[in-house]
């Protein structure tokens, strides 16, 4: 397990002590912090519990209010339905944070403890999909796709922890190790009207049942709205704002029907101090009253010091990425970190998404500058399947400009220099109709970066191996020639 107490410490004291802010009188909480580690082991116990369940308590949230609907409306539908998004989003979408304009998605819950459920796919041709499946703890189980089965058409059967049987020919098993499961599946799309028909057709032929009702005629049934669960406040708001003894609760109650890994014994061992035990109800007579208001604060403070002090963060060139996402084993502070900034992330084979906050020299983007992304001849990012870069404001949604383009590929038309290398030029007016092919428009205000690449290459060049590297953005007025310096 790498959650280790001196993180708390090595990764940045004052910015933990700095968030508790003026109510919370520093004297004070120094010496709870401090008094762990002369000996009292139940609060690092409880506080690595609280990142431990983060991921799981996040995706019971997440279900919760995707699948609070009566019928499929938008981004939302009940339990076991596909929820097909029809078009790219815009800067009106509110849904979810770092949209993409690459893929369109398909998504569902579904709970495979009674029985298991079948995922069929159409042929696919040579057209780029990926149908990741998540367990409980967001750990990608399985991923159907271009990369791990090619295009042909596919019937997976999605089977629960202990569940045995028989299954119908031609049916292939993919085992969750619990019972809820998170399909969030991508279809590559061009966005053009034409294509949009094309992916649509193909998202209509796709079919999730369960195995009850597979080969017979099987319509959904409709959902049932809970009025209680908060439609509104964003997911992560609602689990940071948690009281700490009704998130044990309810990660108590969650792993009675999503196991903990076996890999996580001798840390399971450990929660049973402080009454948390996989199957039964928590006990919170077992947890002190004395720090129980501290451990949530604390326990989110040390996720978040992750990209500042977690191996898995790589840091190149003003950008910022993580490889070691989808399967995390025993890193549960990274496994909590990309829960709380990119729930659903791919395993590293399958995507990378390095994001750029700031700028090399450490100061914010601001569409007061005009900046430049030079690739040299043949080091465009390199990807099996596509890789593109998007715009966004500092809350990580899109922002409007006069072409409509939130983000820059390699399927566009991009003009390259004399010398065959490639510029992005990142600004807020166009530069010129000769290079308006390689603008990626920039807001007035303050923005960032995300860099996608799909499918990355495993051999060399490659991200993933530090073999290749992004490029830095940098400002056209701190460059030669308004062309990037390597």
């Amino acid at each position: 397990m790498k959650i280790t107490r001196r993180v708390a410490f090595t990764a940045g004291l004052s910015t933990v002590l700095a968030g508790l802010g003026p109510s919370k009188p520093r004297a004070e909480f120094g010496g709870l912090l401090f008094h762990p580690i002369e000996g009292a082991e139940n609060f690092w116990h409880a506080n690595d519990a609280y990142i431990y369940g983060y991921p799981l308590v996040t995706v019971e949230m997440t279900r919760r209010v995707t699948t609070n609907m009566a019928s499929v409306e938008g981004a939302r539908g009940p339990m076991g339905n596909l929820i097909n998004l029809r078009k790219y989003p815009d800067t009106s979408y509110r849904e979810a944070t770092a949209p993409n304009v690459d893929t369109l998605f398909t998504t569902a819950f579904f709970d495979v403890g009674k029985e298991p459920w079948v995922l069929s796919h159409p042929d696919m041709g040579n057209r780029y999909f990926l149908l990741p499946m998540l367990d409980g703890w967001t750990e990608v189980f399985a991923v159907p796709g271009s990369r791990t089965t090619g295009g042909g058409a596919q019937t997976y059967a999605i089977t629960g922890p202990g569940w045995s049987g028989s299954l119908p020919t031609g049916v292939k098993e993919l085992k969750s190790p619990t019972c809820i499961v998170w399909l969030i599946g991508r279809i590559y799309c061009a966005g053009t009207p034409e294509d949009y028909v094309a992916v649509h057709k193909i998202q209509d032929q796709l079919t999730l049942m369960p195995l009850s009702s597979y080969g017979k005629h099987y319509t959904p049934p409709p959902g049932h709205v809970d009025p209680s669960i908060d439609m509104k406040t964003p997911v992560r708001d609602q689990v940071n704002a948690m009281d700490t003894v009704a998130y044990f609760r309810l990660l108590a109650h969650l792993m009675k029907t999503n196991p903990p890994a076996p890999a996580d014994a001798p840390n399971i061992s450990r929660f049973a101090k402080i009454g948390l035990v996989p199957g039964e109800d928590f006990d919170a007579s077992k947890l002190d009253s004395d720090f129980v208001k501290h451990i949530r604060r604390i326990g989110f403070d040390r996720i978040m010091l992750q990209m500042k002090a977690n191996d898995a963060v790589k840091k190149v060139n003003g950008w910022l990425f993580d490889t070691d996402t989808g399967n995390y084993g025993t890193d549960y502070l990274n496994r909590a970190l990309v829960t709380a900034l990119g729930l659903g992330a791919n395993r590293v084979k399958d995507a990378v998404y390095p994001m750029s906050p700031k700028d090399t020299h450490g100061r914010a983007y601001d569409g007061a500058n005009n900046y430049v992304m030079h690739f040299p001849k043949g080091e465009l990012p390199p990807v099996n399947a596509f890789w593109s870069v998007s715009m966004y404001d500092p809350s990580f949604f899109f922002v409007a400009n006069p072409i409509n383009r939130y983000s820059v590929n390699q399927q566009e038309n991009l003009k390259s220099n004399p010398d065959g290398s490639i510029d992005l030029y990142i600004q807020n007016k166009s530069p010129g109709a000769d290079k308006e092919s390689n603008w990626l428009p920039a807001p007035v205000g303050k923005f960032q970066l995300m860099l996608r690449m799909y499918w990355p290459n495993e051999n060399e060049p490659s991200i993933l191996n530090g073999t290749w590297e992004p490029p830095r953005v940098q400002r056209v007025d701190e460059v030669s020639g308004g062309r990037a310096l390597q």
